[in-house]
Parts: C-alpha cells; structure tokens; sequence
C-alpha cells in the first residue's frame, strides 16, 4: 500500500492498517503493541455502545414521565438505571486513559520512498556550493573565538554549567544580522514573525511530539509546576492555535525565540563548542494547512527551498539529505536535513532541519478546519528551522575564515554591521 495515498494516522486507519502501521513503527525504532491497541479500542467502543443504550433508556423513561403521575416502579427503574450508567462511565475511564496512551504512542508513519535505517541510511538528495581545500588550516570555532575573546565557555560553566556559554562584541552583532536576515527572508515568503513564550504546558509540549520524562528527554522541567522550558519555537506555535477551527489556510509564522535543550543522549555525537549546547537562538518557520498531503507536500518542498536560499545568500556551502525512518522520531512524516561544509571537520554537519509531520499534532491538540464541504478536518503542520543562529556561526567562521585569521562578513549581512567586512 502506497502510503501517500490514504489519510494520516487515527484510530480508524490503525484498525484497518494494524499490520502496516506496526510494522512501521518498528522500521522508526519503536515498538508498538497494536494488538492490545485494538483490543482496548474494542472495550472502549462496547462500553461507549453500552452507556449510549442506557443513556437512550433515560431518556425515553423520562420522556413518558413527562406525561403522566409518577408512579413507584417507574422511579425505582429510573434509580436502577442511573446506577447503572454511573457504574459504565466509571468502568469506562481507565479503559479510556488506557487507549489514548497506546494510542499516543504510535508514531507517524512514512512514505514507501524512506530510506530504511538509522542515521548512516540518510540519503543524500543535492549538494551545493565549493568545498574545495582552502590552502591553509582552518581554526575551529571554539578556538578561533576564544583567541578574539569573543566567546566563553570557561565563565558560562562557572554561572550555569557545563555547556553553556556567552558570546561577546562583534559575535553579538553577527548573531543578530543573522536574525534580520532570515526574518527578512521569512516576511517575504509571507510568514509573520512572532515571539512565543519560553515556557509551555505539559498538553501543548506533548502535542507538540516532546516529552518532558524518559531517558531521552531533551526538556528542562520546572518542578512544582505545569510548564517546560521550550526546545524549538515549534512547541508554543503548535499550540497557538490549539482547541480551534482555522478559517484562511495556511497560516505561516515565523517564531524567533531561544531553544534550551538537555541534550541527554546526545553526547556520542559532534558536540564541540556552540555545535550542541543547552541554550542557542533559533528562528522557526512553521505551516498550518489543509489537511490533504498535496497541500502539506508543496509547502514542504517551499520550506526547504527557503532554508537553501539562506544558506545561497550567505554562500555556505551545503547539502540536503533524506532522513531515513529510524531516525525520523515521533511526529514526522517525512523530514530532510540541510547540512553545511565544514572545513575543520572535512565533512557535513546538520544545520537545518524541515518535517512534515501531516496530522500527528493537529490530532494531538484539535487544530482543525472545515474543507469546502463544510466537513471538519484536521489540519496538516510542518517545520523547518531557517535559522539556528549558533551553527551558523560556526559555518560562517569556518568558511569565511582567512588565512591571516580573520573572519570575512558574508555580503548580505554588511548591511546590518554597519557596513564591517570582517570580524
């Protein structure tokens, strides 16, 4: 069965999917007990059937009262049955929070064209841009900052821990030409900027396809309270329009905020420096539409087109990649990455990601809309990453650098350093 071609996940696809779904669950790296899924899905619909008959009984006993003298056997079949109706609602209550925790636990599922594997089956789509030798040897980051004192690391472990940071002087200025830029860049592809909260409730973080327990969690917690500290601006736009019907798809935002991220788990990968740490700036584009996988599709391919013309504005060299299944996560449908040329590492390091993740957190938070037949639907939602401020940083002083050490300005980003050429 061609994926591409039947609605997203909901209960009624994994009963008529059951093998399907599960199967590509286990390809994402999940395991998934659909059998006991559908079981609980059959006691939870016998109760509902049952409640509902009981309910009817009610109401016809209490229609015929309505139109003659209460008489004592009545009554007593009207106790009898409110006593009954009361005992299925509470049989019905962990049966319900039951299935909606198996229910929520099964990821998105994928199209037939994924690669399959874990991160090394990552299919590489394009490349774009030089990454010849430079001719002499390029400084990382860390290094090449700290000799400038423009970045330190040693006095943001002594405020907050390992891991986190600060930037200073001219680092300051390119970091904020970097968000100009990209909020340039988003405005005229029609997406609003926006702030969001840093701090969002456990529904919305769900919804969203993070979770605040685990070993892998990611996200910081504050004890004693319903809130986390967000990981992307995804988290708190997901929820902007959460519990409504939208009018005037799509809606486009561009939310610009700081990510705070635990990074458990992740210390077997890349990590030097600004590469991976608990607190960077990111600008994130984010699409409610139509729920029809023509529509979020389009709006992908449009996503991704916009992370490149970033990246062809400040002439770093990069390519896209297809992220297999097993490293897809939770709420993607499909996900590529764009990775920029380092020339330290000789290599490519992720930069910018974009998902479709069709209805998995509309479902999640009941972000719907009514299609031309005036029939709900819910809502397809994508994001991509434009700027993750830190790396591309990285990415600037790296191919930008000189072999007298200094760090050119890209072009496009003179304008808002007033004109500066090189740091």
């Amino acid at each position: 069965m061609d994926i591409l071609l039947i609605n997203m996940l909901d209960i009624r696809f994994v009963r008529e999917n059951a093998e399907l779904v599960e199967k590509k669950a286990e390809q994402k790296g999940y395991k998934v007990d659909i059998k006991h899924l559908l079981k609980i899905d059959e006691d939870r619909r016998n109760l509902l059937a049952e409640i509902e008959k009981v309910r009817a009984q009610r109401n016809a006993l209490a229609e015929q009262l309505k139109n003659k003298k209460l008489i004592e056997q009545e009554t007593a079949k009207g106790q009898d049955l409110k006593k009954k109706l009361k005992a299925l609602e509470l049989e019905l209550d962990p049966v319900e929070i039951e299935f909606n925790e198996l229910l929520t636990s099964v990821p998105n599922v994928f199209p037939d064209d994924t690669p399959l594997g874990g991160e090394e089956a990552n299919r590489e789509e394009k490349k774009w841009g030089d990454t010849g030798n430079k001719g002499f040897e390029v400084k990382d980051h860390v290094s090449w900052a700290q000799e400038k004192d423009l970045l330190d690391f040693e006095r943001g472990a002594k405020v907050a821990g390992n891991k986190f940071y600060y930037t200073k002087g001219t680092l300051v200025e390119l970091e904020f030409a970097i968000l100009q830029l990209g909020l340039e860049l988003a405005k005229k592809h029609g997406f609003m900027p926006m702030l969001v909260p840093h701090l969002v409730n456990t529904r919305v973080l769900e919804g969203a396809g993070f979770s605040a327990k685990g070993e892998e969690r990611q996200i910081y917690k504050v004890e004693g309270e319903d809130l986390n500290l967000i990981a992307t601006a995804e988290i708190p736009l997901t929820g902007y329009h959460a519990d409504e019907i939208l009018l005037d798809l799509p809606k486009l935002y561009g939310g610009f905020s700081p990510s705070y991220r635990l990074e458990a788990g992740a210390y077997g990968k890349h990590a030097k420096g600004l590469y991976r740490v608990h607190q960077f700036d990111k600008l994130e584009l984010y699409v409610f539409c139509v729920g029809a996988l023509k529509e979020s599709e389009k709006w992908h391919q449009k996503m991704v087109a916009m992370e490149e013309e970033l990246c062809q504005q400040l002439k770093l060299p990069y390519r896209i990649v297809r992220i297999a299944a097993g490293d897809l996560g939770t709420p993607a449908y499909k996900k590529f990455d764009l990775e920029y040329w380092s020339p330290v590492d000789k290599t490519y390091r992720e930069l910018m990601s974009c998902s479709n993740v069709t209805d998995y957190q509309s479902r999640r938070l009941n972000i719907r809309y009514k299609n031309e037949a005036g029939d709900t639907r819910y809502t397809h939602t994508l994001n991509g990453t434009l700027a993750a401020i830190s790396r591309l940083i990285i990415a600037i002083i790296e191919n930008y650098q000189t072999a007298g050490g200094k760090v050119g300005i890209p072009t496009v980003l003179r304008p808002y350093m007033g004109g500066q050429m090189t740091i």
